[in-house]
């Protein structure tokens, strides 16, 4: 997966000379000590949450890890993806959850966690459950985790120099509140674009672990089945159990918040209505070419998931990977 730590390297680089760039405009008005105390404060935030980061999720889905010889199939499951992987086995748990899905996070491979929520384990087949698991125990093969937290605190840095600018002036002397008014609004600006760059490493991360899951032996049409009864059983979820994982939807398979939208484009390619996605119908999705509306394209772009039907239709290449 070097592509995907290039891209995620290059993404890193490009989002450090902003800010750098930044300095140099933020500096000669408002002092680079100014600069350098909000920097130092979000670089803490940003160590603060990668230290207590796995403390929250786990509050937050209300996880229970597995022990003994609880969820035999699940952990026998695991265990041997994380061999293929080339992995530590990670620990398992179970979020106790309605909402169908699965999620890995962790502070490092030694550290790395794949949970399941209640909801999924009564609603894929084995088969679909695997090559969901292959998807998770490829974040952290990846470390992508770790990628996106380091990118995260730039848009974070931005913000915080734009809102103490536009707010409080920079507490210059009179005489510069347009001149800091202005730089506050380039920050603000800087902002925008560093967060669409790291809602743009989200989404390529998925591509990434939705074809590493193939490379551990899982068929493409297998994850394709598995993102579709997802879609429409999270689509029937309740709004107020969606609010309450709002903040850590980016960690999931896909984002429960667009299924209502996805359902009838993904109902289409299940010609024969059985509810799954079979090699035959993922094969003619692959000579199909795809034409996604303006207001799609743009939705895209202001989430943490690629387009559902955009991402099938990429696992459609896979199909000659697996035998």
């Amino acid at each position: 997966m070097w592509r995907l730590k290039f891209k995620m390297s290059l993404l890193l680089i490009i989002l450090f000379s902003i800010i750098y760039a930044g300095i140099a405009i933020i500096g000669t008005i408002i002092g680079i000590a100014n600069f350098y105390f909000y920097l130092v404060i979000s670089l803490a935030l940003m160590f603060f949450q990668y230290m207590i980061g796995p403390k929250i999720v786990e509050w937050q889905m209300r996880i229970k890890y597995i022990e003994g010889r609880e969820y035999l199939n699940l952990q026998r499951m695991v265990e041997e993806l994380s061999q293929k992987a080339g992995i530590p086995k990670p620990k398992i748990g179970i979020a106790k959850l309605p909402i169908p899905n699965a999620f890995a996070f962790g502070r490092s491979l030694s550290d790395g966690r794949v949970c399941v929520t209640e909801g999924i384990l009564q609603l894929l087949n084995e088969e679909e459950l695997k090559a969901v698991l292959g998807h998770e125990i490829t974040h952290l093969k990846n470390r992508d985790v770790l990628f996106i937290t380091i990118l995260s605190v730039i848009p974070i840095v931005l913000y915080r120099i734009s809102w103490h600018l536009l707010w409080f002036g920079g507490g210059r002397r009179r005489g510069q509140e347009g001149n800091i008014a202005l730089v506050g609004a380039i920050a603000f600006l800087f902002y925008f674009v560093t967060n669409l760059l790291v809602l743009y490493a989200s989404r390529i991360r998925e591509y990434f672990a939705d074809k590493g899951t193939v490379y551990l032996g899982n068929k493409p049409s297998t994850l394709a089945s598995a993102l579709y009864k997802l879609v429409y059983a999270s689509a029937q979820v309740d709004k107020e159990s969606l609010k309450e994982v709002g903040a850590l939807k980016a960690f999931f398979l896909n984002d429960p918040h667009q299924a209502v939208d996805e359902i009838q484009e993904l109902s289409q390619i299940d010609v024969d209505k059985s509810g799954t996605i079979d090699p035959y119908e993922l094969e003619a999705l692959r000579k199909k070419k795809i034409n996604l509306r303006f207001s799609e394209r743009l939705l895209e772009i202001l989430t943490t998931h690629p387009n559902m039907l955009k991402r099938i239709k990429q696992l459609s290449q896979y199909q000659q990977l697996v035998s």
